[in-house]
């Protein structure tokens, strides 16, 4: 029923996907996932957990990645409205420690796709968002890796939430503890 546009990105690998909303007076429908689109996308994986967190405005959680059990996620949000970071994490990349951020919001309803090996985060730019993604692998608590959001060798540009400066975001104390790029080898 439903199609997806899938727009590549300058990292290879990484897409936003929009899809087809049908819409009337009553509201809207459309599909979240379908196996066949994605396929046909060049994205044929096997999703087995989905997750789901909601988070206040100024809230940075990243940048995050699983060292021994990598996964493809496929990130949405469904309330609000982030802007979703990756990082290349592949050694053997042209585009290693580079990002790509896409602005995602419960309005424009994209979604991106982060293929394995890349850190992910983002920080939330509405009073309240609401964030869902589909990973490839399960979460394994002792597996988790992660980057500086800050560290100036990604030099991630965040947008700051209106009325907020880096000092007012709200970041875990384990993501003030990541070391940056130049530290990380796989």
């Amino acid at each position: 029923m439903g199609r997806i546009m899938v727009e590549t990105c300058g990292i290879e690998g990484l897409k936003v996907i929009t899809p087809t909303v049908f819409g009337d007076e009553r509201g809207y429908f459309m599909e979240t996932y379908n196996y066949n689109d994605y396929k046909a996308a060049g994205m044929d994986m096997e999703f087995v957990q989905d997750n789901q967190s909601a988070s206040k405005k100024g809230v940075l959680r990243g940048l995050h990645f699983q060292i021994q059990y990598p996964q493809d996620k496929l990130v949405r949000v469904i309330s609000g409205e982030v802007f979703d970071v990756a990082v290349d994490l592949r050694n053997e990349s042209a585009t290693f420690g580079k990002w790509f951020g896409v602005l995602l919001s419960a309005e424009n309803k994209k979604q991106f796709y982060i293929p394995k090996n890349f850190a992910h985060g983002f920080i939330v730019l509405s009073d309240y968002a609401e964030f869902a993604y589909k990973c490839t692998d399960f979460y394994h608590p002792n597996d988790e890796g992660g980057l500086s959001w800050n560290d100036p060798d990604i030099g991630v540009q965040w947008p700051m939430p209106s009325g907020m400066t880096e000092t007012d975001l709200i970041i875990s104390e384990k993501d003030h503890r990541w070391g940056g790029i130049k530290g990380y080898c796989r």
